[in-house]
């Protein structure tokens, strides 16, 4: 079975990123047809990139590198889950992506994004212009989150309403459809 691996962008301390891509992640998996692996940049804590040849040749020199490769090149679809900062997507997202390359080529995309008012969509437009240059291919469908801190229980659980949860099963069933595709562009 294809993986679809939900990746948490944000790291901050007291972040909300995390119970929104647990969320996102179980509802993905009960959805089907993936199955679902929860990726925490946080746990993998990437310095700034630190590589001293540039990714395209995986001539990669650090363990962190290599055990982030590993990870990537084993999911066949991505959700990314970010915030927005400042009208666009964190750093630590976009020093992620550009420690890989080939990686990421040929596999699908979507956007789970939070923030205020604007729910993180500016964000979302900007990683867009970013993946589609590692050959990504990014889906219209998304789950945008306005205001995602009413959302968490006393818990700190993400509980989503009715129309956010919705979402869920159109960007799954598109990143399905797209693999079935890309997958053969991969082998």
């Amino acid at each position: 079975m294809a993986i679809l691996q939900v990746i948490v962008a944000s790291t901050r301390p007291g972040r909300i990123g995390l119970p929104i891509a647990t969320w996102f992640a179980q509802a993905a998996a009960e959805h089907g047809p993936f199955d679902v692996e929860l990726v925490d940049l946080a746990e993998y804590a990437l310095p700034l990139f630190d590589e001293p040849n540039h990714p395209r040749l995986r001539q990669y020199t650090k363990e962190h590198t290599l055990r982030w490769s590993e990870t990537i090149s084993r999911g066949d679809a991505f959700v990314i889950v970010h915030p927005e900062y400042n009208y666009s997507f964190n750093a630590t997202i976009k020093n992620a992506i550009d420690y890989l390359h080939k990686e990421w080529a040929d596999k699908p995309v979507a956007f789970v994004s939070y923030g205020g008012v604007s729910a993180g969509l500016r964000a979302t437009q900007a990683l867009k212009q970013v993946v589609t240059t590692l050959r990504m291919v990014p889906i219209f469908e998304a789950v945008p989150i306005p205001f995602a801190g009413q959302f968490l229980n006393d818990e700190g659980e993400f509980v989503p309403n009715e129309l956010v949860a919705a979402g869920v099963g159109p960007v799954v069933n598109e990143l399905a459809r797209l693999d079935s595709v890309l997958s053969q562009l991969r082998k």
